[in-house]
């Protein structure tokens, strides 16, 4: 009774369920928002115009039991990040199964089955490494335990597997446990309408004090009460709407921009006759990583990339305009793309 359905079907748009791996839960792919496409397409007015795309999906409700469940677990193993949506709000009408509303102490409940669940599978392969060390002497598995000890004195304590650094080799060790605890995690939390103009505030609020200084955590905030009525309204009145509460951005913007944030995404853009397209890459990504993005064989056969700002294309009103004042960079393979950049690949 924390509005995370509710809040999933107003995002997204998704009703039914759908099957995810062998488990049943709702997806939904949203487009990103980028008026820096609009801009674009203005100027080269493509018949294709191409948002990068975030897939949300809506699980049951973590707890002792679901995470019993192979099913269960084997779907959420795969996701990038989680998004726990805590309830703020406070409804006579709505009551929290908790019996109050408390936000930190319903963090913590699922903080701790994730822990204990990955407790459970460090446990069962210390188990087996120990047997196969007792039949001779295996330095990868030595490594491997060693990890997993200090990964379980961590979580006998009751710390996530998300605070603790890894090396690069210890990183590899560990990726196919695909440990819960490990995931980043989105704290979104949903507030009464009494509380939406003071959602800056209310973040700060939960950012600096019960959740300050916690690895791997992203905090946002909305109000599922205003996104319902705003579903409801054409675009224009809705943004009037939103200004009435002093925001700028729907719950969907804020949710997209704290998702890539938490997981170090960026958006690089191609424009052209044919068409204006948004590209995901982690932060700090080479030109040649970028063009990967595109096709393997422009990484793999990568030359150079023509690069410029989206701004000074559209301030340009095309390519010519830049080449004429030298304004359209050649750049090479270690070039790091920022947010933003228009690239052009030559590739062989």
């Amino acid at each position: 009774m924390v509005g995370k359905t509710s809040l999933f079907t107003i995002l997204t748009g998704v009703h039914e369920s759908a099957r995810v791996g062998s488990l049943e839960a709702r997806v939904g792919v949203t487009k990103v928002p980028d008026a820096r496409l609009d801009a674009l397409a203005k100027i080269f007015e493509p018949p294709k115009i191409t948002h990068a795309v975030v897939e949300y999906l809506d699980f049951p409700a973590i707890s002792k039991e679901s995470l019993r469940d192979p099913k269960y677990l084997a779907s959420l193993r795969v996701v990038d990040a989680l998004a726990h949506v805590l309830r703020v709000f406070e409804s006579d009408t709505v009551p929290h199964e908790a019996g109050s509303v408390d936000p930190v102490r319903d963090f913590e409940d699922v903080e701790m089955e994730l822990i204990l669940s990955d407790l459970v599978v460090v446990e069962k392969r210390a188990e087996r490494l120990h047997k196969e060390l007792k039949r001779g002497k295996n330095v990868e598995f030595e490594k491997e335990l060693e990890l997993l000890e200090r990964i379980k004195t961590e979580l006998e304590a009751n710390r996530a597997v998300r605070v603790l650094d890894f090396s690069d080799e210890d990183e590899k060790r560990i990726r196919g446990f695909q440990f819960l605890s490990q995931k980043p995690m989105l704290l979104v939390l949903n507030l009464g309408e009494e509380d939406a103009a003071r959602m800056a505030e209310v973040e700060e609020k939960y950012r600096a004090g019960a959740f300050a200084g916690r690895k791997g955590i992203a905090i946002t905030a909305i109000c599922g009460k205003i996104e319902a009525e705003l579903a409801e309204l054409p675009k224009a009145d809705a943004l009037e709407y939103l200004k009435s509460y002093g925001l700028n951005e729907s719950a969907l913007e804020r949710l997209i921009a704290a998702t890539y944030s938490l997981l170090g995404l960026m958006s690089f853009l191609t424009a052209g006759e044919t068409e204006v397209r948004a590209w995901t890459i982690p932060k700090h990504s080479t030109a040649q990583k970028a063009a990967g993005a595109i096709h393997s064989d422009f990484e793999k056969k990568f030359i150079r990339a023509e690069t410029v700002n989206w701004q000074l294309l559209v301030d340009h009103n095309g390519y010519s305009g830049l080449r004429e004042k030298g304004l359209l960079r050649l750049e090479g393979k270690e070039y790091i793309v920022k947010d933003g950049d228009v690239l052009v690949i030559r590739h062989s």
